[in-house]
């Protein structure tokens, strides 16, 4: 009977402690989601950036290099939105007055009615754009004020990890017990590794997405179809935001090439069939053979960090699964864990001493 308390209480304890920590990021996420996509980075850049310093490299220089890196690469992907959008814009004239001509000439057929767009928007807007103005106005500044605040803070926590990264190492040496201290180089190690794995599968399933994208297009004799699949695919690095305006490009062309809706309905089509492929089987399978994560343990992960923390959640959560999947692989006490989010026979568990 008091073996079967304690077991009970220490998954009782366990419990509230999943609990307090989920209430905490959630309430904390303002200042957490900064930081993890901070330590995400740092890890990534961790070897390059040792790799540099045992080449005698000053540790400053050898961090500035890594950020500057990953600032030309942020900075490409910005500029690829920008000329999309651009392109997109010269087509955005053409695209409205065809709909209005199309609509125009239904209403007439069907109803004959006679229906001005531009004089019924144009009165539309200014009945109704007084009353919520001044609250969007308000709401727009204060999500793009949190936004700019985040920009700013991951670089600077970034090289906070990278230059103190000795001193948070001695800080968790203290608080783990020390029968674990000789393992803790190695679950670091590892977690640096699975980090990059990470970065690899993401680039596999941009790969895989691309060409389905253009396969698809090519299949509805969209023109420029490679072009259009493969940025599509790089644009969903932005989640949900990318893959919406990259659409927009080959919808609007096919359109005003074709003059049919058929077409710009095929390639909604086409995306939509490849982004459920893509969050439902490629990314899960992809990813979670990088990191040897179960398929079970990815989908929680895009979910559960969904409901805590939106779509940063989603990105963020499912590296945060393959470390505790590490770790646990080198803690007894944490051995059911690691068989429930190891990929079938890949547990580490034989591996603790």
């Amino acid at each position: 009977m008091n073996i079967k308390n304690s077991f009970s209480g220490s998954y009782l304890k366990y419990l509230q402690i999943l609990f307090f920590s989920v209430l905490i990021l959630y309430l904390g996420q303002s200042l957490f989601i900064p930081l993890s996509f901070s330590l995400l980075i740092a890890l990534i850049l961790y070897p390059f950036c040792n790799t540099l310093e045992k080449k005698k490299w000053p540790k400053g220089l050898a961090i500035t290099l890594s950020m500057s890196l990953v600032f030309l690469l942020f900075f490409g992907i910005f500029c690829l939105l920008i000329w999309q959008l651009n392109y997109l814009k010269n087509d955005i004239p053409i695209l409205v007055e065809k709909i209005e001509e199309s609509s125009q000439v239904w209403l007439k057929e069907q109803f004959d009615i006679d229906f001005n767009f531009d004089t019924y928007w144009l009165e539309n807007l200014t009945v109704s754009s007084g009353n919520g103005l001044g609250a969007f106005i308000q709401a727009l500044f204060e999500n793009i004020g949190h936004f700019l605040f985040s920009l700013f803070m991951i670089p600077v926590f970034t090289v906070l990890f990278l230059y103190h990264r000795s001193q948070f190492v001695q800080v968790l040496r203290s608080m783990i017990s020390e029968k674990y201290h000789s393992r803790l180089h190695l679950i670091l190690n590892e977690v640096s590794q699975s980090y990059y794995k990470y970065v690899i599968g993401l680039i596999k399933v941009y790969v895989i997405v691309g060409i389905l994208n253009s396969i698809g297009l090519l299949i509805l004799g969209v023109e420029h179809a490679i072009l259009f699949g493969m940025l599509s695919a790089i644009m969903t690095i932005v989640p949900y935001v990318g893959i919406i305006i990259s659409s927009l490009l080959p919808i609007s062309m096919v359109y005003i090439t074709t003059g049919s809706w058929l077409y710009p309905l095929g390639v909604i089509a086409v995306f939509s069939i490849v982004q459920y492929l893509e969050s439902s089987i490629i990314f899960p399978k992809v990813v979670g053979e990088q990191m040897k994560v179960s398929t079970w343990a990815i989908l929680v992960a895009l979910i559960g960090g969904g409901i805590i923390w939106g779509v940063s959640g989603m990105v963020l959560f499912i590296p945060f699964v393959a470390i505790l999947k590490i770790v646990s692989g080198y803690v007894e006490e944490w051995k059911p864990l690691n068989i429930l989010l190891s990929r079938g026979g890949d547990s580490k568990t034989n591996e603790i001493e």
